[in-house]
């Protein structure tokens, strides 16, 4: 992936001593002091040319800095490519290699005759340990654990989330092939590619961070990469109740539901936390228990000991060896799991997980894609048509209302905050209609002077027909939990 860099270092490389002073000779030039008779039409012609000066300026003031140590970066960058070995590179600890670096580095500056200050020679230093190390310009944003999701649109657009809000940065990569090497970078150590032939690509950093990225020609700009980080220390419910997620009565609803082994659907949009809540919600799953995860890019942090992860492949260069998410799960059956964790239901899987859910694999879980629990649950029934069979609607249905307990609704607020906006159990079928009934709801009462948003979550007074399986399942839970306006409400 490197070899990109040697091939451009001819065009690259600094502009040499004598170049310079090629160029500036004929500045210097005049010494015809003989022609004196042109000086006073000279004189006469500069006073009208100072007008259009200061129409000029607005431009400079719509310029992005630019980093004078770029094209030095470049270089350096080719000359470590040459010199360093990069099939040892992972068996060289940080420190010999940033020494080895640093007197590479010194001894070309010195060469070249440049100076440069102790503590621009050391972010000098670090930044190409992390072109060599990790993903370049990235790595303090990756390092930030403020930042939720990282978002590059092209070489010179650098966005990032914090705390629900998106901001742009100073970030930028040198061009487009700087670009392209990072996110062939990140591809390759998960065993996958991206090309012209396939122009977009699903992958994950070593910590689970989520990665897309597509480029030319889909991308008509340029590259473009999207980071989902995921904390290093996955969040717990308790974490999730001091953001204000959720009530304390919801949080223990959920964790009697879980031990209670009752399947359930999360759903909700983009970045609105339903990854995060499968987490915290299988932090309550009996560790004695054989647990299967599917996933297209595994991105669940599961705490227990028992886990099987699987993830699907694409295919290959010769349009081969697809392995998809219905693939896995009918292997993951003959696995002898006691739950099944699905990261996304999005097509014709949604069938053989419901066929899970309801032949004994009790407590399973699962996330999707809804703006509303009543969707989740249309949406569902669409993606169990897709196996492409013809299928009866009442017998999907019945699968879905006898396999699904509970579905969890979750949504991204306008002050960028994420919360569960309804618990609801799935109560049986009546007719061709699946009944719903809501045990916990957000209310919203309005926005404060900041723009956040007030409310708080509260029960609906609604006591859940699990409560009596809940109970005889040995997990403890308060007959008053239901009472409406004994929920604590957040802000």
């Amino acid at each position: 992936m490197f070899k990109a860099f040697n091939q451009s270092r001819a065009r690259t490389g600094a502009i040499q001593p004598s170049e310079a002073a090629n160029r500036s000779a004929p500045v210097a030039a005049p010494k015809a002091n003989s022609v004196t008779p042109a000086l006073p039409k000279v004189e006469r012609v500069k006073a009208p040319a100072a007008a259009p000066m200061p129409k000029i300026t607005p431009t400079h003031t719509l310029a992005r800095p630019i980093d004078p140590n770029m094209t030095l970066k470049s270089t350096l960058h080719e000359l470590l490519l040459d010199k360093l070995n990069l099939t040892m590179l992972d068996k060289v600890s940080r420190e010999d290699l940033h020494r080895e670096i640093s007197g590479l580095v010194a001894e070309h500056l010195k060469s070249e005759g440049t100076l440069m200050p102790s503590g621009a020679f050391k972010q000098l230093i670090h930044e190409l340990l992390n072109e060599v190390l990790g993903l370049g310009p990235l790595e303090p944003l990756l390092a930030d654990p403020t930042i939720s999701d990282i978002l590059v649109n092209g070489t010179d657009k650098v966005f990032v989330e914090r705390r629900g809000l998106l901001e742009r940065t100073d970030v930028s990569f040198r061009d487009e092939r700087h670009l392209l090497r990072i996110i062939d970078k990140i591809v390759s150590t998960v065993g996958r590619r991206i090309d012209e032939s396939q122009p977009w690509v699903d992958a994950r950093l070593e910590d689970g961070s989520r990665v897309n990225a597509i480029i030319r020609p889909c991308a008509i700009d340029g590259p473009s990469l999207s980071i989902r980080k995921f904390s290093k220390t996955p969040l717990r419910m308790e974490k999730l109740l001091e953001h204000g997620a959720l009530s304390r009565q919801a949080a223990l609803f959920l964790e009697a539901a879980v031990k209670g082994r009752m399947n359930c659907l999360i759903s909700g949009g983009t970045g609105s936390g339903k990854t995060t809540m499968l987490n915290a919600m299988s932090a309550f799953i009996d560790p004695r228990q054989r647990m299967v995860t599917i996933e297209d890019a595994a991105e669940l942090q599961l705490q227990q000991e028992h886990v099987v992860r699987l993830e699907t492949r694409p295919a290959n260069a010769e349009g081969k060896g697809t392995i998809t998410q219905r693939d896995l799960l009918v292997n993951a059956l003959r696995m002898r799991p006691d739950r099944i964790m699905v990261g996304e239901v999005r097509g014709a899987e949604a069938f053989d997980m419901l066929q899970a859910m309801n032949t004994g694999h009790d407590g399973s879980m699962t996330t999707i894609h809804a703006n509303t629990a009543r969707d989740a649950v249309s949406r569902l029934e669409q993606m169990v048509t897709m196996i492409g069979n013809d299928f009866p609607m009442q017998a999907v249905r019945y699968q879905i209302a006898a396999g699904l307990q509970l579905v969890l609704q979750l949504n991204r607020l306008s002050d960028g905050s994420r919360r569960v906006m309804s618990i609801s159990e799935i109560v049986g079928l009546e007719g061709d209609t699946i009944m719903m009934q809501d045990i916990f709801v957000f209310k919203k009462t309005g926005i404060d002077e900041e723009g956040k948003v007030l409310g708080r979550m509260m029960a609906t007074g609604v006591r859940p027909q699990c409560f009596e399986a809940l109970l005889n399942s040995g997990v403890p839970l308060a007959a008053d939990a239901f009472v409406p306006g004994t929920a604590d409400g957040t802000r």
